[in-house]
This record gives C-alpha cells, structure tokens and sequence, in this order.
C-alpha cells in the first residue's frame, strides 16, 4: 500500500459500505478523494476529510461515517492503523514506503507528465498573450499595470491547467476568472529583470491570491536560492547517472535503507499533483520540489563508490532513487512551466 493507493481505497470501502447496507442507498460514491500528508501535530501520517463530505448525502454524522469507513480500511493489507478525529477526519499510518514501488511509481506518473507537456519550450504559451502564439508577447508589452495582471493571471491559471490534466481532467475544468492577485507594478517588468523560468517560478511560489515577491536572490547561483536548488538538485541526477556509466554500472531498482526522507518525500509525490490540482494551488507544488531537491542533495554524496570501493547491488540501488527523485523534480518543473538544464 502506497500514499498514492489510499484514495482508490477509500472510494472502494464507501462503495462496499453501500453495498452492504451499512450507508443508505442515497449515498453518492465520490469518483475520488484527496488524501494530503498530515499537517504537523495531527494524527497518523495522512488524512483525508472524505467523510465529511460522503455524509451530505448519507444523512448521518461524519463521525459516524468516518467511523464505518475506519472499520473498512483498517483491515486493508498494507494499512497499519486508522483513526478517526475531530468531526470525521480519517487519518493513516502505511508501513515505510519500499523503493522498488517508488521508482516504479515515478515511471508512471512521469508518463503521464510528459503527456500534458511535451518539448522544452515549457514558457511560450504562458508568456504569449491572449491571441495565441502569434498574438502579442507579454514580456515585451509596455509595463504597466494592465500587463502585470495579464500576465501572472496567465501563468497561474496554465500552470493549473497542466496540474489538473496530468490528473486526468481537462482544461476547461479551470475557470477563465480563477482569482489571482497580479503583480506589483514595480515587477512588471520581472521577465527581463529575472529571466523567464526565474520569473515564473516566482509567480507561482506564493497562493494565487497573495501578490508574488521578487529579489535578486532569483539571480543566484547558490543555496540562498530556491530555483536554483530544485534546478542544481536535477543537474547532479543526471551527473550521477552519467559518472555511474563511466564507471560500468547503472540504475536498477533495489531496497534502500539509508534514506529515509526521501523515501518518504517520493511516496508523497502522487498526493502533492492531486492536491495541487484539487485546489488549484501551484504553490503547493513548489513547496514539494524545494523539500524533495534538499533531500536529495543531502543523500546524492552516498551514491556512487568512493575510493577503491566497487559498484555494488547497493550502489545500483542508490542510483535508480537518485534517478527517480530527478525525475519527479524535472516532471515538476515541466508542470510549474520552467526549464529543468541536465548540467548547471
């Protein structure tokens, strides 16, 4: 059982549950749910509020619902433990996520990814204005306050767009009107002052509603800066990649018991896009990509033999995570709209 599986899960169990005449026949079965990480001080390591939601049309109390759909899942294989709290929040604890199953997972979602946003031209239909490719390009419209606001409203509700594809749902899902607050009319011009991945980055690292910051740590190359981070963090995947080749071996999917948090991160990956979609919300993704860049460069020194050392099954295995968490970063990039460089 993977993060990622919970949701199906859930939907099964509330379906059974009409079934077998534990809830009404009224009650709708929802197509999905969002499951999201646990948010600090909460219970289990992820939950989901889809009782509230399944007891509308139930006709009885979350907590109650909350309560037969807990008794359903908790005898799921591969679930440890699952609790009820406050008005009918269901809350899970899955055994440690295996690595084979991550990088397995990663191949598909990528898959998927790359479906929504093929080719390295991630920016031109964000920047391009309202008449299309062809039509005015907004970074080189005058500054003023009416092309700060086209521009972020641009950039914000594409970028939902790819999210809620590579989730499985069409544009047209995405309202014309989603609200969005436009840039600062001293930023007008931030795609000549920061570069257009650098600049788009920044849109999209704060919610929607609250109007982005830019600073010239966007022009650095170093940890100070987040972008670069995610970006740098990418290129030494690569780099690992390729070393390891020179060296006579290559990537292949093993247990890995040395890195924990990016184990953990990995596992998530499936749960950030649905969330970030379900909520319109790129921002969350940006978040994701930052933790799961500085969990892999904390880990990327562990890869590949040192000194005399020989490749080994475990080195094998360190480099097919490697390669999955670059992959989840570039897939992540391509969805934010920027550039994912394989050398920095």
């Amino acid at each position: 059982m993977t993060p990622a599986d919970l949701s199906p899960c859930v939907v099964r169990a509330v379906r059974r549950a009409v079934a077998d005449g534990e809830l009404g026949v009224g009650t709708v079965v929802p197509e999905r749910v969002v499951v999201e990480r646990t948010r600090p001080g909460g219970v289990g390591e992820y939950a989901t509020p889809a009782a509230l939601a399944v007891a509308r049309s139930a006709g009885r109390p979350p907590r109650d619902v909350a309560g037969v759909l807990a008794r359903r899942l908790g005898a799921e294989p591969g679930i440890e433990r699952v609790e009820v709290t406050g008005p009918g929040f269901l809350n899970f604890v899955l055994p440690a996520p295996a690595a084979p199953a991550l990088v397995a997972q990663v191949i598909v979602l990528d898959i998927a990814i790359r479906d929504v946003r093929g080719g390295a031209a991630f920016l031109a239909d964000d920047l391009d204005g309202p008449d299309g490719p062809d039509g005015p390009d907004v970074a080189d419209a005058p500054d003023d306050a009416g092309t700060a606001a086209g521009l972020r409203q641009r950039v914000v509700r594409r970028c939902v767009q790819r999210l809620v594809r590579a989730q499985g749902g069409s544009e047209q899902d995405v309202p014309a009107d989603l609200p969005v607050a436009p840039l600062a009319r001293r930023d007008a011009d931030a795609v000549r002052r920061y570069g257009a991945d650098a600049a788009c980055w920044a849109m999209l690292a704060v919610p929607a509603r609250e109007t982005p910051a830019f600073s010239d740590v966007l022009l650095h190359q170093g940890e100070a800066c987040e972008f670069f981070r995610v970006r740098y963090a990418y290129s030494r995947s690569r780099a690992l990649v390729r070393n390891a080749g020179q060296l006579g071996f290559h990537p292949e999917a093993g247990e890995v018991d040395d890195a924990p948090a990016l184990l953990r991160l990995l596992a998530d990956h499936p749960l950030v896009l649905e969330a970030a979609a379900h909520h319109r919300a790129p921002e969350r993704l940006v978040r994701y990509l930052v933790e799961l860049a500085d969990a892999l460069l904390d880990f990327h020194h562990r890869v590949l033999p040192q000194g005399d050392e020989k490749p080994s099954a475990a080195h094998r295995a360190r480099l097919a995570l490697a390669e999955a968490a670059g992959t989840v970063l570039a897939g992540g990039l391509a969805l934010l709209g920027t550039d994912a460089p394989e050398r920095l």
